[in-house]
């Protein structure tokens, strides 16, 4: 196993930094800004996107600095699951650096779905403005009314009937759903009743303007709308598509998320792992420019351990991070599902742990919106639930574990 940045990447890694020191940092708080008052309102018919990231975008395409989660060397910077990883950490020191880069969840997901899955039309139609950045999707997966944690549960339905495809269901927690770009969704549903239950479902592409699908609200997460993203509840009543926006076959759905999941779980813990950094980054500063009770804050109260625990933590979640990576890239993702399963329960634990220690060392400071500490705790906390929880992801390394020993 070596997972030491190539050239390649640590090229890339340069340039990424060089940006957002030079484009990036400037703007933070202005954007932070911009983002806060458009969470004053639940009414995401009038979220914008800020100026600012749109200008950052066009400068990273011109930049060669677009589209890298992609390992396709005609459409995207041709990246692998590892040469990425550094890159995915260091965009994970903004919330909203990602969608400057086109490497925003769940587009990325969204993306590798029509790139490894859909057919030459969907692509054509889908991929190709996905991939310009030019629309943003999302993906309807996760139901109110049933415990979504176990995806064998889902009740929405996808019936045949004809040329068509009829869809009916409740979802909710779709992010993206209130960005004004967004226009197709990728609908989960159950299709084959009669199959074994990992083959009962399928993913159908279903433009967000088709008569039927009704955005009801934005949902808050800690009392914050993410705008302009959004987490939103949407209805599919009677939505008629043509068979032609089914993606791969009839019961697929299973395989296809496999699929998606694995390289999205990395780029999530990636960036999961570059908050954490800057977390410990913050938190070190702080504590060296404050005094109380005649020393510095950092020497108070256990606070030095607490930075050599941090370092600890975050080391040994990277480590396991490209572990996956590299396994992905080298056996593919059915081989890697222990790590997957692992890292997705040990990074947000730890980027919840670390950015606990910086709150508490930034005091009041530290729950405000004047640093992005309070943030990158709430996205901690979110990702234990985001894409399964922890308990889903246990039980699957305790189930492989016990699988060697029959």
């Amino acid at each position: 196993m070596n997972f030491e940045q190539n050239t390649k990447s640590q090229a890339y890694l340069i340039k990424l930094k060089e940006f957002m020191n030079a484009h990036v940092y400037p703007l933070e708080s202005e954007i932070l800004k911009t983002n806060q008052q458009l969470n004053e309102t639940s009414d995401w018919h009038q979220w914008q996107v800020p100026h600012q990231i749109e200008e950052l975008k066009v400068k990273a395409k011109e930049a060669g600095l677009w589209n890298l989660f992609l390992p396709d060397k005609d459409l995207a910077e041709g990246l692998t699951c590892l040469e990425y990883a550094p890159l995915a950490e260091e965009t994970g020191r903004f919330m909203f650096a990602p969608e400057i880069f086109n490497c925003n969840a769940p587009d990325t997901g969204n993306m590798e779905v029509l790139y490894h899955f859909g057919n030459k039309q969907q692509k054509d139609q889908w991929l190709t403005p996905l991939l310009a950045g030019d629309i943003r999707s999302v993906f309807a997966m996760t139901e109110p009314d049933v415990a979504s944690s176990d995806a064998t549960n889902m009740e929405a339905t996808i019936e045949t009937s004809g040329s068509n495809l009829i869809l009916n269901g409740k979802k909710w927690w779709t992010t993206g759903l209130g960005h004004p770009n967004v226009k197709i969704a990728i609908f989960m549903g159950l299709s084959n009743p009669e199959n074994d239950k990992h083959n009962q479902h399928s993913m159908v592409l279903v433009p967000l303007d088709t008569k039927g699908v009704k955005i009801k609200r934005m949902l808050s997460a800690y009392g914050d709308f993410d705008a302009p993203y959004g987490h939103g509840e949407i209805e599919f009543n009677d939505v008629i598509v043509p068979k032609e926006n089914l993606i791969m076959g009839l019961g697929k759905g299973f395989a296809i998320a496999q699929g998606r999941l694995g390289p999205g779980r990395i780029h999530h813990c990636m960036r999961a792992i570059g908050a954490a950094e800057r977390s410990l980054e913050l938190m070190i500063k702080r504590g060296l420019s404050r005094v109380a009770f005649g020393k510095p804050i950092i020497k108070l109260g256990g606070n030095l351990e607490r930075v050599a625990k941090a370092r600890m933590a975050i080391e040994q979640a990277r480590l396991l991070t490209l572990h996956a990576a590299w396994k992905i890239d080298t056996l593919g993702v059915k081989a890697a599902m222990t790590e997957i399963s692992s890292i997705k329960v040990v990074v947000p634990n730890m980027l919840q742990e670390v950015t606990d220690i910086a709150i508490q060392m930034f005091g009041g400071a530290g729950v405000g919106s004047d640093y992005p500490i309070a943030s990158f705790n709430q996205m901690g906390r979110i990702l234990r639930l985001a894409d399964g929880p922890d308990e889903v992801h246990m039980g699957m390394v305790s189930r492989l574990e016990l699988a060697k020993y029959k």
